[in-house]
């Protein structure tokens, strides 16, 4: 019985790693080129509190784009937290070059209102938006982000898995880079730099 046991614990462990790297690993690809070309990521257009919000109105500033939602007990507001440290290290000029994004995945409980609050609270430089769940699953298909309620959920109270890493995007809208969402904030500084320095 015991031999039986102990391959089954190693399959156990190695089945837990592949979902934990697919949901909140730092890269969804091996393939470190520079500049990525799959997933494929491209323009948007959602709502915010102040109104439409495109991808394409930041151009020419580097994004940090992340897919989640406000009532996300830990790793959202963590993730937001480090882009919001990351800010407040730019300096004035520097600041001027950035973006954060907060693309809600929980359209039903997060109202635009909701949205603006959370997210200055962080930084003022982070936009949150959302919109239909049909609009926002053809933004996280191009992005090869993955969401889904989870099971034993009310409908008044529930958890939302997703996708757990940071977008960094360059001036021209090019996915650069993904950190994972404890990256350490002088790494996101020091990407975000590199970018801007481009």
């Amino acid at each position: 019985m015991q031999k039986l046991l102990l391959p089954l614990i190693v399959l156990a462990a190695i089945a837990g790693v592949i979902v934990g790297n697919h949901y909140f690993g730092e890269s969804p690809n091996s393939n470190k080129s520079g500049v990525y070309i799959d997933p494929p990521g491209g323009d948007f257009t959602l709502d915010s509190n102040q109104g439409k919000v495109s991808l394409s109105d930041y151009d020419g500033r580097v994004r940090m784009l992340y897919f989640g939602y406000t009532f996300c007990p830990d790793v959202c507001p963590g993730s937001l937290q480090r882009i919001g440290a990351a800010f407040k290290k730019l300096s004035p000029e520097e600041l001027t070059k950035v973006q954060g994004m907060l693309i809600s995945v929980d359209p039903d409980r997060d109202t635009l209102q909701k949205l603006e609050d959370y997210t200055k609270y962080f930084h003022p430089q982070i936009v949150g938006v959302t919109g239909t769940k049909a609009e926002i699953d053809e933004i996280a298909k191009r992005y090869d982000v993955e969401y889904r309620k989870a099971e034993g959920s009310t409908p008044e109270s529930y958890l939302v898995d997703h996708t757990g890493y940071i977008f960094v995007l360059d001036k021209k809208g090019k996915i650069r880079d993904y950190l994972p969402h404890a990256v350490k904030i002088e790494r996101a500084v020091q990407v975000i730099r590199t970018l801007i320095n481009e």
